[in-house]
């Protein structure tokens, strides 16, 4: 009997044909809903949900072996989740699940949910992702008050003082891609908290391939399918 498996390069022990793949891949960078994707494929909605799932891992392992950042780094954090608490503002805000961004200017974002934005939480992160000797920029917040003494140019916006904007000193980039991230977790009308990172990282995969994603997903796969 002849297997009824299709030969797809993309994805290993498929039943879904490498077009309906290829479909399906492009329905996903546009960011479509998974039933208009399962519509535009011609699978269920179940077996689209799974592929989402599959796919989406995958993204994660890549945005974990992506290169450190050096040069120009732009560094925030941001938060993301229930709305605020009354009374409960800014950093540490109740219910929030807290992030570190560190933006490259001109290149790629890097994301990692962390418990707090102490110094202890921040500090290795940026030390970890970010080569000495590049030039960093932040808020006035103080976990950011040793970078110097780490061998990084440091440079602040003070927020605080309606300081947004001095010559090169900002951090417009990151603070653009929050504003990417968050209106697509609108969109979504929300993630289940146990997959956010998912959809965090896929937001960050996102932005670094908002130009070739199609092609940067269908490359990737080639060498190694899902």
């Amino acid at each position: 009997m002849a297997s009824s498996i299709n030969l797809n390069s993309y994805y290993k022990r498929s039943r879904i044909s490498e077009r309906q793949f290829r479909v399906f891949v492009k329905h996903f960078c546009f960011d479509d809903t998974a039933e208009r994707i399962a519509n535009e494929v011609g699978i269920s909605r179940r077996a689209t949900i799974t592929l989402l799932a599959k796919m989406r891992n995958r993204i994660l392992e890549w945005c974990d072996e992506e290169e450190r950042l050096s040069g120009e780094i732009e560094v925030d954090e941001s938060y993301f989740g229930a709305r605020r608490v009354r009374g409960k503002r800014g950093r540490g805000a109740s219910g929030k699940v807290p992030v570190i961004g560190l933006l490259k200017r001109n290149g790629k974002v890097y994301t990692q949910v962390v418990q707090n934005c102490s110094r202890e939480q921040l500090l290795p992160i940026i030390q970890g992702k970010v080569l000495s000797e590049s030039t960093v920029f932040t808020d006035a917040w103080r976990s950011y008050d040793s970078l110097i003494l780490h061998g990084y140019d440091h440079y602040r916006i003070h927020h605080h003082e309606n300081e947004f904007s001095r010559g090169k000193n900002h951090i417009n980039g990151i603070e653009s891609f929050w504003s990417f991230t968050k209106a697509r977790l609108l969109k979504m009308k929300g993630v289940r908290k146990d997959k956010f990172v998912l959809h965090l990282k896929e937001s960050e995969f996102r932005w670094n391939y908002r130009k070739s994603m199609y092609q940067e997903i269908l490359k990737r796969l080639r060498k190694i399918p899902l």
